[in-house]
């Protein structure tokens, strides 16, 4: 029978290592169970999606936990040059680990796109801010709205997508005829402008760049005087959103649409916690608010209990 997870110790500050590699993995089918059962053995949560194309994922556990995961990942063969980006979060951020066989390690749906052939031009944080100044430079968010919506660089275009599936259509329509002029593209750690400054290259655009390493090594590296980042970045954990240092932001997630909070909108009389926020309470009924309220007033007393359990032991 297969043992729980072990929790990682409370003492020990809690390593979040967000990473993707593009690489054409051989039998990625069996690299699964292998990796699973070290990130189970170590403590470790969160996802790691693996495919044809290479690996994508963020996990959190202590600091020798997650070095042992790297390090297992670093020595199979095409992952060598595997890099990740590391914050910390105050309690661990996530419920369980899962590693899962995908088609894509970031979804955008359209056959033939390989950044493995091609993207744009990789742009480090200390430079970015120059190229985005620049007033002939179109500067894209490859996020979907709800990311944009509690924070982006300044001057840059919303494409206003739900998913990533959607980017294509949206450049498509997007009116960009001309294809000379600097395109300057950014998302969360840098996979998802991988496909998509490799779509635009294919798509004929001659000058696309993009951030390397995402807004949050941006975030990690500039100094916040110096920012040109306006809000909150999301970030797919229970921390919600961290902004510059990679602190921890005010935002709080929606348990009933999972989208982010801001202070503002969590002074609107239309939240309630766990129930509805501004973005959501027009969509869902009372019927649908009750039982979220149910679901709610469970989840505090299951908190309570195992607060009074621990406090007996």
């Amino acid at each position: 029978m297969k043992t729980p997870e072990k929790a990682p110790a409370p003492n020990q500050p809690v390593i979040v290592a967000a990473l993707y590699h593009f690489a054409r993995l051989s039998g990625h089918e069996q690299l699964q169970q292998p990796l699973a059962d070290l990130c189970h053995e170590m403590g470790v949560r969160g996802t790691l999606l693996l495919a044809r194309e290479g690996i994508n994922g963020t996990i959190a556990g202590s600091r020798a936990a997650i070095d042992a995961v790297l390090a297992h990942l670093h020595a199979i063969p095409g992952l060598e040059a595997l890099e990740h980006k590391e914050s910390s979060a105050h309690k661990m951020p996530f419920r369980r680990m899962k590693v899962r066989l995908k088609n894509e390690i970031v979804t955008m749906g359209v056959a033939d796109i390989d950044p493995l052939d091609g993207v744009g031009a990789y742009v480090d944080p200390k430079d970015w801010n120059a190229l985005i100044a620049d007033p002939e430079t179109i500067v894209i968010d490859t996020r979907n709205d709800y990311e944009v919506g509690i924070g982006t660089f300044t001057g840059a275009i919303n494409p206003e997508t739900h998913t990533f599936r959607e980017f294509p259509a949206w450049v498509e329509n997007a009116g960009l005829e001309d294809k000379t002029k600097p395109i300057a593209m950014f998302c969360t750690g840098g996979i998802r402008c991988e496909k998509a400054t490799a779509f635009m290259r294919a798509k004929g655009y001659e000058n696309v760049y993009h951030l390397k390493g995402g807004i949050l090594k941006y975030l990690e590296q500039v100094p916040e005087e110096e920012s040109l980042w306006q809000g909150s970045c999301f970030v797919f954990d229970e921390r919600v959103a961290v902004t510059h240092g990679l602190r921890e932001s005010d935002e709080i997630l929606c348990r009933a649409c999972r989208n982010p909070i801001t202070p503002e909108a969590q002074a609107s009389p239309l939240f309630e916690e766990g129930v509805s926020c501004p973005q959501c309470h027009a969509s869902r009924s009372e019927a649908d608010r009750e039982r979220f309220r149910m679901r709610q007033r469970q989840m505090l007393a299951g908190r309570a209990a195992a607060r009074a359990e621990a406090e007996d032991a």
